[in-house]
């Protein structure tokens, strides 16, 4: 006699389960990190998060006219680098002003 198809299916179920368990059980092998550890994780993660803004605000000082070589204050390097790309942005804007009056074409993306 053969196996019915549930009873066919309901073994492999059992095996489908026994290796769920065996990858929980695997898990729960993995030690847990102490609050210790946790607390030692997150300073590291929010030390690197700062130095990335750090270095954000450099790499502004560095591109932005006027701020090279001054002691930085990041309140300062956001107002110049948005008053620098509003100056920038009124400039292309003069120069496709300048191309479409010579009779030249602009790609509507450079309009914007």
């Amino acid at each position: 006699m053969s196996a019915s198809p549930s009873q066919t299916s309901g073994s492999s179920g059992d095996a489908a389960n026994k290796n769920g368990s065996a990858a929980a059980a695997s898990a729960d092998d993995k030690p847990r990190l102490t609050e210790e550890e946790k607390k030692q994780n997150h300073i590291a993660s929010e030390q690197k998060r700062r130095q990335a803004i750090r270095e954000g605000f450099d790499r502004l000082t560095e591109l932005v006219p006027g701020l090279q070589g001054q002691g930085r204050s990041e309140g300062l390097v956001l107002k110049r680098t948005v008053d620098y790309m509003r100056e920038q942005l009124v400039q292309r804007q003069a120069l496709v002003d300048r191309v479409e009056q010579a009779g030249g074409d602009v790609d509507p993306k450079f309009k914007k």
